[in-house]
């Protein structure tokens, strides 16, 4: 399928191909070997990104104690 790109740097992706896709926003799109390619993306809610951090401290049974000793190690200048 042909698809024209716009003096506004836009291109309007075929109907038959973005409808494969179902309610894809985003894409992450890079230049591959010549070609343009898109890869769909789905975007998390923060919420939910959270939530499964939570869940993955809890899951190594780290405190907040420890959270908080590891922020001071990263953040201390290096020498």
């Amino acid at each position: 399928m042909l698809a024209k790109r716009t003096f506004k740097n836009q291109i309007t992706i075929p109907k038959e191909i973005i409808n494969k896709f179902g309610n894809v926003e985003y894409f992450d799109v890079k230049a591959e070997e010549g070609e343009i390619v898109l890869r769909p993306v789905e975007i998390l809610p923060r919420e939910s990104r959270l939530a499964g951090i939570r869940k993955k401290i809890k899951s190594l049974g780290l405190t907040e104690k420890d959270i908080e000793e590891a922020i001071k190690w990263a953040r201390k200048e290096k020498v």
